[in-house]
């Protein structure tokens, strides 16, 4: 019998935000798969394991995942890890593969999940509290009202053209396009609020874009509202 793999979404970084179903997944497969090359430098591991530290007992499979648009490169490493996981399936242990947030909204996880799917093994996803929901619940704001449309933009890929929808906009993966996504916001009218390292050590929250720095870290978070439409702010 084959081992089933489970995508876990662990939350953006609190691990109060674990849900019930994510906890006891984690607590029964023998195998945790992370895409990062060390426990240490992987924050969705870092989030699990104060929930669960049963993990520091449990087999480990590392898969070193670049941060990079470079889809050759990226493909080789998905693959490889792909084919580290299916080993463990194939013994038939089950395998918790983690990431940050839900595993449904550009996660890195999915990436690994279909090319497993497509070697003949099933796979389960367990959800987890998205980004967005908890960055606008410490900012106190709600992402729509009556209406309201709701729109996820990745702002490493370029938001004017997302800027234009109405309702509001939730900027996500800026990385290091941080500076000019700040410089289109300013640019217009609009009223800007961010949660940097929602849930994790060094959380900071803005209340607005005069309030934010000039550069800010990969786990930013933005919500963004024209200042003409209802809301709150």
């Amino acid at each position: 019998m084959t081992g089933m793999l489970y995508g876990v979404g662990v939350g953006p970084g609190d691990p109060e935000d674990m849900t019930l179903k994510a906890v006891r997944i984690l607590k029964q497969c023998p195998v945790a798969a992370i895409p990062k090359k060390t426990p240490e430098t992987c924050a969705s591991y870092q989030t699990a394991i104060k929930a669960v530290p049963e993990l520091a007992d449990k087999k480990l499979v590392c898969i070193d995942v670049p941060m990079t648009k470079d889809r050759v490169l990226s493909l080789g490493r998905y693959q490889e890890g792909a084919r580290q996981i299916a080993a463990c399936l194939s013994r038939g242990e089950d395998v918790a593969l983690l990431t940050l947030g839900d595993s449904t909204v550009y996660a890195s996880d999915m990436y690994l999940i279909k090319l497993v799917r497509d070697m003949g093994f099933e796979v389960k996803l367990i959800s987890g509290v998205p980004s967005f929901c908890a960055a606008a619940a410490r900012l106190s704001v709600s992402l729509g009202e009556r209406d309201e449309q709701i729109h996820i933009l990745p702002g490493s890929y370029g938001i004017e053209e997302g800027l234009k929808l109405p309702g509001v906009k939730i900027l996500m993966k800026m990385g290091r396009s941080y500076g000019r996504v700040k410089e289109t916001l300013a640019a217009g009218e609009y009223r800007v609020q961010m949660a940097e390292n929602c849930g994790m050590d060094g959380e900071k929250l803005y209340g607005s874009l005069e309030e934010m720095p000039e550069t800010a870290g990969y786990y930013s978070l933005m919500i963004v509202r024209e200042k003409k439409e209802r809301g709150n702010t």
